[in-house]
């Protein structure tokens, strides 16, 4: 039994009935435990409900996780390992969503599109206070930092550096591209804009001090929201210290109410769906249809983790 553990639109359904054939795939809503199939599943489409150690271990014929994305920090891998259950992700399928996201995001807050979004549907677009207007800005002439210069980032930079940013990246080694490596605090420090793109792993976790930026800067995260400390975001962009921030991931999802972020008016947020497009949906499910395929053939797994 191949299980898609989520919640699908109409379209992510037909396309998984379109790749894999109608009804191949069992649908669980991501809302709901996997209790009842888990005795079944041999393959488990996984996207973000975390896939634990219990879960794992009361699943004897589970042979593949199968994650349709990149990161796989909400998944047990030890228990996996242990239970002799393979783990895979795609690298790559979703990195054209993320950059463009990851852009709509830094243009969103640097000319404050929700803000003047609301007054315009107030009827107040030209009556709201002219000193709203010299807080927006362009990307041209300004630094952009990128942590991690993974798929994402590589498509995002050239866009960046077409736009007129000079574009400055650190990751574990320098690479042989045309934009200026960094080490991690001196592009926080220096940078108007910082974007995330790297994993989450105990290295990186509250690695990324929003109060160490360069004052007056925006950040912008479509990576993990733990990657940054969040009551020192709230208290950045609260005080002033950071002009705003471009959020589509955060330390608890989904965003409980309550959360400071959902009451700064110079936070631009979204429900972790950076990834979640049509294309990257086909690209993902085909993957996932390979590698269906492979296991049941006895073939090497495509980007196997586990």
């Amino acid at each position: 039994m191949i299980v898609l553990h989520a919640r699908p639109s109409p379209g992510f359904s037909e396309a998984v009935d379109a790749i894999f054939g109608p009804g191949v795939v069992v649908h669980v809503d991501e809302a709901a435990p996997l209790d009842e199939v888990a005795p079944e599943i041999s393959v488990l489409l996984h996207v973000l409900t975390p896939v634990t150690p219990d879960f794992i271990a009361s699943a004897p014929k589970l042979k593949l996780i199968q994650k349709l994305g990149v990161g796989v920090n909400t998944i047990a891998l030890d228990a996996a390992r242990d239970h002799g259950v393979a783990v895979c992700n795609m690298p790559g399928t979703n990195s054209q969503a993320v950059a463009e996201m990851a852009l709509s995001l830094m243009m969103a807050v640097l000319r404050r599109t929700c803000f003047f979004d609301a007054r315009t549907r107030a009827g107040e677009g030209w009556t709201a206070d002219p000193s709203e207007l010299d807080s927006v800005g362009e990307i041209a002439g300004r630094t952009v930092g990128l942590v991690g210069f993974g798929h994402s980032a590589q498509l995002l930079a050239p866009v960046l550096a077409a736009l007129g940013a000079r574009v400055v990246y650190t990751a574990r080694n320098a690479r042989d591209v045309p934009y200026d490596y960094w080490p991690l605090d001196r592009l926080l420090a220096e940078s108007d804009i910082v974007s995330l793109h790297i994993p989450l792993t105990d290295e990186t976790r509250a690695s990324i001090d929003p109060l160490a930026m360069k004052k007056g800067a925006v950040l912008v995260n479509t990576a993990r929201g733990e990657l940054i400390d969040e009551a020192r975001l709230v208290e950045a962009l609260t005080s002033g210290h950071l002009r705003g921030a471009g959020l589509d991931v955060f330390a608890e999802e989904p965003l409980p109410r309550g959360n400071p972020l959902l009451g700064l008016p110079n936070a631009v947020l979204a429900p972790h769906i950076a990834w979640l497009t049509p294309e990257t949906l086909v690209r993902s499910l085909s993957v996932a249809q390979e590698n269906c395929r492979r296991l049941a053939a006895g073939e090497a797994l495509l980007h196997q983790v586990v």
